[in-house]
């Protein structure tokens, strides 16, 4: 049985997202997610003007005469959300968890890809991949991967973004696009976004905190560390201490930055204090800018 507390959150991000996507997001993800390639259709006879790489010469040569392929853009998309499960998601200062804001931003990617007819699969991770929901169509579908999120229980408490990247090269054949959503604190992951990247589209979508960033100006502190289980004793009211944590928490964040840079894919940034819509739609509208 799921506590009616889970429920309450589970319709409240399912509710809100689905007004997001057929209000503020209307149509924006459909301009800039297009569609995953072309595919053949057919063959027909050469006309004066036609693109000569287009010819299909061993039809060509059968027929005695010149045909071109013809293609179609494949308008159904799959989409696949990575979603990171780690005990660090847990984590929330003075707004929602890190987790609730990952299971909304989720929740907004897969209504806009069931809004344009696209599929929607699921994987979540720790330091090992938790479980798979292989792609679907269907509002009923995301439903089920907003109740995951809130609901399931993972075995591992790290992250590794690697491995989860490694899992989805095996059961992905076709392309996908690809939405890592993580605060990124994990072991370095770069070749195996370079190697997925041959293939899939990846989006990089890094959920922040804002004490992620800065202590507390309030003497000695107990810092733990969720996925370790470690816990360090700072004094937050030394100015050395305070920009050494800052310090940091901005390498293993720029470091996550230069992977996705140097793969050629794109990285958000989303806050527990600020708006997924807004984040997401001046996403969508730097793409389309980028992709006219």
């Amino acid at each position: 049985m799921v506590p009616p507390h889970i429920i309450k959150k589970i319709k409240r991000i399912h509710i809100k997202s689905s007004r997001t996507v057929n209000t503020i997001m209307a149509g924006q993800y459909k301009s800039v997610f297009r569609g995953t390639g072309i595919e053949f259709e057919e063959v027909r006879d050469y006309s004066p003007g036609d693109d000569v790489k287009a010819i299909d010469w061993k039809v060509s040569a059968r027929l005695g005469k010149p045909f071109i392929k013809l293609y179609r853009e494949e308008r159904e998309s799959i989409v696949v959300l990575l979603i990171d499960m780690s005990a660090s998601l847990q984590f929330g200062s003075h707004f929602d968890q890190k987790l609730e804001k990952a299971a909304e931003i989720a929740s907004v990617l897969a209504f806009n890809a069931v809004r344009n007819d696209d599929k929607v699969g699921a994987l979540f991770f720790t330091e090992r991949v938790e479980k798979y929901i292989p792609p679907k169509k269907g509002s009923s579908h995301v439903w089920r991967v907003i109740k995951e999120i809130f609901t399931f229980s993972p075995e591992g408490q790290g992250t590794d973004v690697s491995l989860a990247l490694e899992y989805l090269s095996k059961v992905s054949k076709k392309k996908t696009l690809t939405f890592i959503i993580s605060d990124f604190m994990t072991a370095p992951f770069e070749n195996n976004l370079k190697t997925l990247r041959q293939k899939h589209e990846i989006i990089g979508v890094m959920v922040k905190d804002p004490a992620d960033d800065r202590l507390p100006e309030k003497g000695l502190i107990t810092i733990n560390d969720m996925e370790s289980g470690k816990t360090v004793l700072l004094d937050a009211s030394d100015t050395k201490t305070r920009d050494w944590y800052a310090d940091q928490s901005m390498a293993w964040r720029n470091r996550a930055r230069e992977y996705f840079s140097r793969a050629k894919s794109d990285m958000v940034h989303i806050g527990t204090d600020e708006s997924v819509s807004d984040a997401l739609t001046r996403y969508f509208k730097y793409r389309e800018k980028r992709l006219r």
